[in-house]
């Protein structure tokens, strides 16, 4: 003879405390345009280690809406080298769309350890583009070194 498990009341929960409330580093990160992008550095730990793809597709979304003018250059600013970041600027709109891009599945290579290359589709509506992002890491961290789109 089989018993059959009690289900309990689950109580409602209570509000946080004062010490418990989000701060700004638990809090979600602010939203520009289509994606959140992750405000820590793209760490991927020791050398050697596989790129997270999913942070790698993130950032090539979050360049392709810079580039088509629906994100400020500022929300990456971080992830770039100081050049790529002038570059980035002085680019200015090089997709034109008439609506949001989209990044499609990534293609990474690794031409040399602490230098990763990627590319990926853009898809922008009637006319698809290509997004190619050179990083290379500096510390732990992982920076954008160059991109390039057509």
């Amino acid at each position: 003879m089989s018993t059959t498990p009690r289900i309990g009341v689950t109580p409602t929960p209570e509000p946080p405390y004062d010490e418990e409330q989000p701060t700004s580093e638990t809090a979600p990160p602010e939203i520009h345009g289509t994606l959140a992008l992750d405000p820590h550095p793209l760490v991927w730990g020791p050398p050697g280690s596989i790129p997270d793809e999913r942070k790698l597709r993130h950032l090539g979304q979050a360049l392709a809406e810079v580039l088509a003018g629906r994100r400020p250059p500022e929300t990456v600013a971080d992830k770039l080298t100081a050049r790529a970041y002038r570059e980035l600027v002085q680019a200015g709109q090089m997709i034109r769309t008439s609506r949001p891009p989209f990044a499609g599945s990534v293609h990474v290579n690794e031409p040399r350890d602490g230098a990763v290359e990627m590319c990926m589709l853009v898809h922008c509506g009637d006319r698809n583009r290509v997004l190619a992002i050179r990083l290379e890491r500096r510390g732990a961290q992982w920076l954008c070194t160059d991109f390039e789109t057509a």
